[in-house]
């Protein structure tokens, strides 16, 4: 069975800096685009990072760019959100994705874990 579990989520000050990890099994890993997206409370699950099959490509959404960035290792068959700088506004459920296209909506997306809780303090 697919799965997907994300880890690393947890209380961090504004300015301060968080590593999520999103750790597969049961699919092939390096044929899978991945992606990163967040949901917060009354909101709707929007887009955050995505990265190709062999890491090659990335993107990020505008309000994350210059701050996050989205890597995997295929030979551990996960995949992170290294996250910087961070506002009280990236407070929200991140949940890590695995689909056949790395794009900013999740419709290219199979798979999806259950989501870590992050929240930034002011």
């Amino acid at each position: 069975q697919v799965q997907l579990v994300e880890s690393g989520g947890g209380l961090v000050q504004a300015g301060g800096s968080m590593r999520l990890s999103c750790a597969a099994s049961g699919l092939p890993f390096s044929s899978y685009a991945m992606g990163w997206f967040r949901q917060a409370p009354g909101k709707e699950r929007e887009f955050v990072a995505a990265i190709t099959r062999n890491g090659g490509v990335t993107d990020y959404a505008d309000s994350v760019k210059g701050r996050f960035t989205i890597s995997r290792d295929n030979a551990k068959n996960t995949v992170y959100l290294q996250m910087n700088h961070m506002k009280p506004e990236d407070t929200a459920t991140y949940s890590c994705a695995a689909g056949g296209y790395a794009g900013r909506s999740p419709r290219y997306y199979n798979y999806w874990g259950q989501g870590t809780q992050v929240t930034v303090s002011s």
